[in-house]
């Protein structure tokens, strides 16, 4: 998989996914995926429910070491049963594998997931994941827009 067919998946499998490429110099070659089908809300409103990261942030989130080659990483915002569903509460995962859904290193306390350079056969893995998270974010917009 690369990210090109995965930005693609999500805008024709996730209706009113705006999918924002990072504006700020901080973010720029990352993918954010935002339910926003009217584009109208606030910048505070606008939570991603999966992202593509393609670099380390120094002092923040270096625990997957994407600053090598090539090396880039899918997170999925599922939430924490999702997450806990999956993965054991005491295991460890190596933050730096490729093709490989672990836990965030970062965020998984708030339910994310994430891979490293998924492969075909991982992104069908991760697809369930995407809907699911889809469905949070959508469900939350809608709750706001009430």
């Amino acid at each position: 998989m690369d990210q090109d067919a995965i930005r693609a998946y999500v805008a024709d499998a996730c209706p009113g996914t705006n999918v924002v490429d990072g504006t700020i110099e901080i973010a720029v070659g990352d993918t954010f995926f935002i339910y926003d089908p009217a584009r109208d809300l606030p910048d505070g409103q606008q939570m991603p429910f999966a992202t593509i990261v393609t670099k380390d942030y120094p002092g923040w989130d270096e625990a997957s070491n994407l600053n090598r080659e090539g090396v880039w990483r899918l997170n999925v915002g599922v939430g924490r049963e999702t997450l806990r569903s999956l993965f054991a509460e005491d295991a460890t995962h190596d933050a730096t594998a490729l093709d490989r859904l672990m836990p965030h290193p970062i965020y998984a306390t708030q339910g994310w997931v994430c891979v490293l350079n998924p492969s075909a056969e991982t992104f069908e893995r991760v697809k369930p994941l995407l809907r699911e998270a889809y469905e949070i974010a959508k469900a939350r917009v809608e709750r706001r827009r009430k």
